[in-house]
């Protein structure tokens, strides 16, 4: 399974990654760090040319140069790109952004614990639903061009 996470902290993006690799060996996390970099890993741009279409991807709402609303936005009008389940997983609280969130057509809004434990028992229930039970839409992987997709 191939999870893009969009996260511009490096501490979270590692806890996910770490807590992710003891508890699911068959997931491979694919890290951006900021909005127009996801974009164009979604489109197979620049160093993405030839990525994974990702089964999941898990956006921070706070990300420099696109924030995580715009990308959720943009992945949801995309007909190559719309049908891939976002869990959005941030530390807003705010009711705006939830709203928001699920308008725009995510799948999940999951607040970040300020607690490594909390946070850590967060990514394993994250595992336990998301990445052990639910039966994911495969797309054919034969037209994937960046003229195409973009």
């Amino acid at each position: 399974m191939d999870i893009l996470l969009v996260e511009d902290n490096p501490a979270d993006a590692r806890l996910l990654r770490e807590v992710l690799s003891e508890v699911n060996k068959t997931v491979r996390l694919h890290v951006v760090t900021d909005g127009p970099e996801a974009m164009a890993f979604l489109r197979y741009q620049g160093p993405y040319l030839d990525v994974p279409r990702p089964d999941l991807i898990l956006l921070d709402l706070r990300l420099p140069g696109m924030d995580g609303l715009e990308v959720l936005a943009q992945v949801k009008t995309d007909p190559w790109t719309r049908t891939i389940p976002i869990i959005v997983l941030t530390t807003s609280h705010s009711e705006t952004d939830i709203v928001q969130c699920y308008k725009l057509m995510a799948n999940c809004y999951l607040i970040k614990p300020s607690e490594w434990n909390e946070f850590e028992k967060l990514v394993k229930k994250l595992n336990d639903f998301w990445l052990t039970q639910v039966t994911f839409q495969r797309e054919q992987q034969t037209v994937r061009s960046p003229q195409t997709h973009a």
